[in-house]
């Protein structure tokens, strides 16, 4: 067994706000977390939690990744963005074109994501949370890849792709250029090693995949760095 991805974690200046907001446009059940902070639970169990954790960090540029929502009908996206406008939401210009379908939209705390149109091959297999879209190499995918055990789904023209063997979310990356990193991401991913797996022998795994450990962290908690410099944790199971 490897790291499992436990949740996305978005950094937040107000977690208890942005939870809600979360939940509401998700559907996900709110709860509390494991550390401090606050978590939102898939109706499905097999899915990863969305936790929120304190940082007075402000948001600087625009982030490294975000969710791509998906719709099963022209209504549906209509609904889903009416929900997250009445929830806080607002509409944002990151460059968009003005006949693509898709709708560009920030939270609260002014983390972007996008509301996909009705149709989209690529996520027609996933779920309500399509995709976690990522601005990344192709050797970040390849890496992610590897340290989860979940198979390359595209790998194109330096894009790159992966998805849980069960189905569900995709991780993308969309490939060069890549913007370069300023200040902590907002979003990281949490991994939690299975109980009774090797620690040490894990994060040796996961260092000769090419990340790196970073300040920080405790006997039960390591804070890392992917080959493109992106903040992970892994916990021991909790």
């Amino acid at each position: 067994m490897t790291s499992q991805l436990f949740a996305v974690c978005f950094h937040a200046t107000r977690p208890s706000d942005l939870a809600r907001f979360w939940s509401g446009v998700l559907g996900w059940e709110l709860g509390d977390g494991p550390d401090d902070g606050v978590t939102i639970r898939p109706p499905d169990a097999a899915g990863f939690r969305i936790r929120f954790l304190p940082s007075q960090e402000p948001k600087t540029g625009q982030n490294r990744a975000h969710f791509d929502l998906t719709s099963a009908s022209p209504e549906e996206q209509r609904q889903t963005v009416a929900r997250a406008l009445a929830l806080g939401g607002r509409h944002i210009d990151v460059g968009q074109l003005p006949e693509e379908g898709h709708v560009v939209l920030a939270d609260p705390d002014g983390n972007e994501f996008c509301v996909i149109e009705a149709g989209n091959k690529f996520l027609a297999d996933t779920g309500f949370i399509g995709a976690l879209a990522c601005d990344g190499s192709q050797e970040v995918g390849y890496f992610w890849s590897e340290a989860l055990r979940w198979p390359l789904v595209w790998d194109q023209d330096q894009e790159t792709a992966i998805q849980s063997p069960d189905g569900g979310t995709k991780i993308t990356w969309g490939g060069p250029p890549v913007a370069p990193k300023t200040g902590k991401n907002r979003l990281f991913l949490d991994l939690e090693l299975p109980a009774h797996e090797d620690w040490e022998t894990e994060l040796g795994r996961l260092i000769s995949l090419g990340a790196t450990r970073a300040d920080g962290g405790g006997a039960d908690r390591v804070p890392m760095l992917d080959p493109d410099g992106n903040e992970f944790v892994v916990h021991r199971h909790r």
